[in-house]
């Protein structure tokens, strides 16, 4: 009998030690309190701290009136915590709850902002690498995603940055197109160089590559012997250069997310 009890003993005092150390010190706190203290967490920079609050708050209070601002602010934290894939699926959670909602706008745009800032770090490494290596699929989502608040919500106060940085991403999306056909020219795959150029001329005009692609098409053409379409194609840069549709772009742009005060989305008393 004495065997048996100790071994009871020890589960009920190491049972007791976990519940000790894992108490939770939000209990009691009203939602009010939650939303406060996350926000205040959120405006500190402590986001960890700030998901959890925010994801209590959501959890005790699923229809109280600071659910909708805890499930949005919680991916804007995740975006801040350097979390992206957590990031996006709270923003496509709120997507998918609230398609109407106010916010929704906000969480297309933030959606963008994380695929922009993961497309950032495949822009400034690709070109002077292999390109084999690198994947736009981050800038081509992002993209997707500005388009969207664009369309959906052009009189948000997202829809003109979101603008500005469609324009940047479709520079850069063109700018990977033409480091591609030029690794085919140096590969000697002229064709392949000559068709992804096209691609260019095609889908990216009143970029800074078009000149790029143009000058592109015509030695790829003139190496595969096709003097006639090399001909073509240099009387069209021609008309380009005459017409002052060959432009320039510094392709410079400052990332300042408007959703830096994304708590206050809403206006909500937090006092």
């Amino acid at each position: 009998m004495l065997r048996l009890v100790w071994p009871l003993l020890l589960v009920l005092t190491l049972s007791a030690c976990s519940a000790f150390r894992d108490k939770d010190e939000t209990l009691g706190w009203s939602q009010q309190r939650l939303f406060t203290e996350a926000s205040d967490e959120m405006r500190a920079g402590n986001y960890e701290l700030a998901i959890k609050y925010f994801e209590i708050l959501e959890s005790r209070y699923p229809f109280g009136k600071y659910a909708h601002q805890a499930q949005i602010n919680v991916a804007y934290a995740y975006y801040r915590f350097a979390e992206p894939e957590s990031a996006l699926a709270a923003a496509d959670r709120f997507i998918r709850l609230h398609p109407d909602h106010p916010a929704t706008a906000y969480a297309f745009y933030l959606r963008g902002l994380v695929n922009f800032n993961r497309s950032l770090g495949f822009f400034d490494r690709f070109i002077p690498t292999d390109n084999s290596q690198r994947d736009p699929g981050a800038a081509l989502d992002s993209y997707e995603d500005f388009a969207e608040v664009v369309r959906r919500f052009p009189e948000s106060d997202y829809a003109e940055d979101a603008a500005r940085r469609m324009l940047y991403l479709r520079n850069n999306l063109a700018r990977h197109e033409i480091y591609v056909a030029r690794y085919y020219m140096r590969r000697g795959a002229f064709l392949a160089a000559a068709n992804r150029a096209d691609y260019v001329v095609r889908n990216f005009q009143r970029t800074p590559s078009l000149r790029d692609a143009l000058e592109i098409m015509i030695d790829a053409y003139t190496e595969l012997g096709m003097t006639d379409l090399a001909g073509d194609t240099q009387r069209v840069l021609a008309l380009n250069e005459q017409s002052g549709a060959l432009i320039q772009d510094p392709q410079e742009l400052v990332d300042q997310p408007i959703g830096a005060r994304v708590w206050d989305f809403f206006g909500l008393d937090e006092n």
